[in-house]
């Protein structure tokens, strides 16, 4: 087991590159799984201190999964010891073309509906505070998402009533760095970005309960 977290390689992007359900698995759980197991327990004691309450680590085990191998994985952090898909949480995983640093209410999660509430509401308000580098994502299979630039608040409203009203809508902010960016080898800098990016994150987190 990692005592430390030394950030991502190349290597660890191109695991989703491994053709086939089986071999993709052995490449994340030998290759990514325990630096993401190592991220999530050095962020749950961050994070727990930011929020106010205990934060749990649940790296992926994309259990449910029988045919087509995984195009991310990630480590999710939420205030429930036994799951997180219920309750809005914080992610960092990978795609194969970058980092995804966000929060997240995902369909399973009836605080879907506090959040849209909130969004609809604060439109302006969330347009000043989120970084204009930052995206937003609707769907968490969705690499791209739409950067926040891009976003005024109309569509951050009209974002928010698909979130009430479609059941399997899901809402994702945050920020995303590129497989190529040098701070992504280093573990210490990569750790204060994901801090940092997580504060910026918590009044989301917050109003989504």
């Amino acid at each position: 087991m990692m005592t430390n977290f030394n950030g991502f390689t190349a290597e660890d992007f191109d695991v989703f590159t491994v053709p086939g359900l089986e071999g993709r698995m052995e490449a994340i759980i030998g290759q990514v799984r325990p630096k993401l197991e190592v991220l999530g327990q050095t962020l749950s004691t961050y994070l727990s201190a930011l929020c106010g309450e205990e934060m749990y680590p649940h790296v992926a085990k994309h259990a449910r999964r029988t045919v087509n191998p995984p195009i991310d994985t990630w480590v999710a952090l939420a205030s429930g010891k036994r799951g997180y898909k219920a309750l809005p949480h914080f992610e960092v995983g990978l795609f194969s073309t970058h980092l995804f640093i966000i929060f997240a209410v995902i369909y399973e999660s009836p605080n879907k509906l506090v959040f849209a509430d909130f969004l609809d509401k604060h439109a302006a308000k969330v347009k000043k505070v989120v970084p204009e580098h930052f995206f937003w994502s609707m769907d968490h299979f969705n690499p791209v998402g739409t950067p926040h630039a891009e976003v005024n608040s109309a569509e951050l409203k009209k974002m928010a009533e698909r979130l009430k009203n479609v059941k399997k809508a899901e809402m994702m902010c945050g920020l995303r760095i590129e497989r190529d960016d040098p701070i992504l080898l280093d573990g210490d800098k990569l750790l204060a970005k994901i801090e940092e990016t997580f504060a910026t994150l918590l009044p989301l987190y917050k109003a989504s309960f």
